[in-house]
């Protein structure tokens, strides 16, 4: 482990306490020491200023910029990663003062997602970011991008379309937001199809390694078995939203759809760029908000997904709490704020602890009611049978001269629709 440490970019981390702060800096230097871990860095040390207002030329004081500079030397620092956001102006100030590649928050998130996404639409997400991220930057960016090593900070674009003039950027930009409309207006055919198909959506929302693709994986696997979808502990695994179909203790199958992680801080360039993929939310008729119990900052995590929700206006819509990794938190230990949360559940999606009275709950605050029956499908109807049979879990099948028998739990949508196969309601 020492070995594979003195190979990767070490970094100082340092973060900037404001009065009127509310999130304590300790706990927003923790997950950005997670963040680095994740873009491949060791986080060597910590500097935290404590400042009334941020310094308009350095962000910090210009003091604490040339201390950091001695602790570069005697660390043997490759990078200084801020906690914020920076100007251009205030990157090129401090990279002269301190002589080191110097990395704000967002700029690190977006060079984690640029390693993460993995189809067409996530790189040209994470692509046009970068590029609106970078371009009212590039003279401060300037020095390091052009230096050899690359490392934190430097991957997606690339340096030399970096390097290009603004107008080359600008074109590049708008060449990648038309074909993300091209993809989106694609995104929309399906997303009508699927709503035609009166299917109920769920989707799963929470802060970033809560456990969310785990849990996809544990209620889809009976269902859509060698689809699973990548699990990792660690920040921003999966990127790129996952559709799948699970089924209800009843019967009826039922889509989940997986969307990006959070994080408290999350890039406005981000939050736009995800924001077609994100609005997979705003069509689902359940939401399952996935919580890290294990996690001391729950409720930070709690609150910055609903912030995210709230934006995204979908707080209205049914939502269950699920606190996950109950395998690593006494329950009667699991500190909250109550009111944050609603409808709620204690699982392991990891162990399968209670996953049976999840799918139950889900079924019970999907909106959708549904009748017990029986029905008879004519030989000549085969199409009908077919879609029963996908879409719900049918018992008694029998083979009769006039037609095939079966009883089923049938949504109301679809106990209208095929009202006259349906021969006896329990």
């Amino acid at each position: 482990m020492e070995k594979l440490n003195n190979l990767r970019e070490r970094v100082l981390i340092v973060g900037l306490a404001l009065e009127d702060d509310p999130v304590e800096i300790e706990v927003s230097l923790d997950e950005l020491q997670e963040l680095v871990h994740a873009a491949g860095g060791v986080v060597i040390s910590r500097v935290i200023q404590r400042r009334e207002s941020i310094n308009p030329a350095y962000f910090i004081g210009k003091g604490k910029a040339e201390e950091i500079k001695l602790y570069c030397q005697e660390l043997d620092i490759d990078t200084v990663v801020f906690n914020d956001e920076l100007s251009g102006a205030q990157l090129r100030n401090l990279e002269k003062i301190i002589d080191r590649k110097i990395v704000d928050r967002t700029n690190l998130i977006l060079d984690i997602f640029a390693t993460r996404a993995v189809s067409k639409e996530g790189k040209l997400q994470v692509k046009l970011a970068q590029l609106k991220y970078r371009l009212p930057r590039l003279v401060g960016m300037r020095d390091y991008l052009s230096r050899e090593g690359g490392g934190i900070g430097t991957r997606g674009p690339g340096e030399q379309k970096l390097e290009t003039d603004r107008r080359h950027i600008l074109r590049e930009i708008k060449n990648i937001e038309r074909h993300l409309k091209d993809i989106e207006a694609n995104r929309d055919i399906k997303r009508r199809k699927r709503i035609d198909s009166n299917l109920p959506i769920v989707a799963l929302v929470g802060y970033t390694n809560a456990g969310k693709s785990t849990l996809l994986n544990k209620l889809m696997e009976d269902e859509d078995r060698g689809k699973e979808v990548f699990v990792k502990d660690m920040l921003f695994a999966t990127l790129d939203t996952s559709l799948r179909r699970g089924r209800l203790p009843k019967g009826q199958v039922y889509l989940l759809t997986d969307t990006v992680g959070f994080v408290s801080k999350l890039p406005t360039h981000l939050v736009e760029a995800f924001k077609g993929t994100m609005e997979e939310t705003v069509y689902a008729d359940l939401i399952l908000h996935v919580v890290d119990a294990s996690n001391k900052d729950i409720d930070i995590q709690i609150k910055t997904t609903l912030d995210v929700l709230k934006d995204l206006e979908v707080l209205d819509k049914p939502m269950i709490t699920v606190f996950n990794k109950m395998d690593k938190v006494d329950i009667g230990k699991l500190i909250y704020d109550s009111k944050l949360v609603g409808d709620k559940i204690f699982i392991s999606a990891k162990n399968d602890i209670n996953i049976d009275e999840l799918k139950e709950m889900i079924q019970e605050k999907l909106p959708q009611e549904f009748k017990f029956v029986k029905m008879r499908i004519p030989y000549d109807e085969q199409a009908i049978l077919d879609y029963m049979m996908t879409n719900y879990e049918i018992k008694d099948l029998q083979h009769e001269a006039d037609g095939t028998y079966f009883n089923l739990h049938i949504n109301l949508v679809d106990f209208n629709r095929y009202r006259d196969y349906i021969i006896e309601i329990n």
